[in-house]
């Protein structure tokens, strides 16, 4: 049998190997550069807004 050489993942900013140092990027530059999109707005996690005013968890009146 022959062994299959371990699939190295890609940088998610740049697509160049990743580096362990700095993983799941491959320099501190793209590691930089991702946080600075997630600061600047760049990211977003999508959210379903509702038509309720925001009291739905509270379990009813007091």
């Amino acid at each position: 049998m022959t062994a299959v050489p371990a699939r190295r993942a890609r940088c998610p900013v740049c697509g160049k190997p990743s580096e362990a140092a700095f993983a799941p990027f491959c320099s501190r530059r793209c590691k930089d550069v991702d946080l600075h999109r997630w600061l600047a707005g760049g990211y977003a996690i999508p959210a379903v807004e509702s038509d309720d005013d925001g009291d739905a968890g509270d379990g009813g009146s007091d």
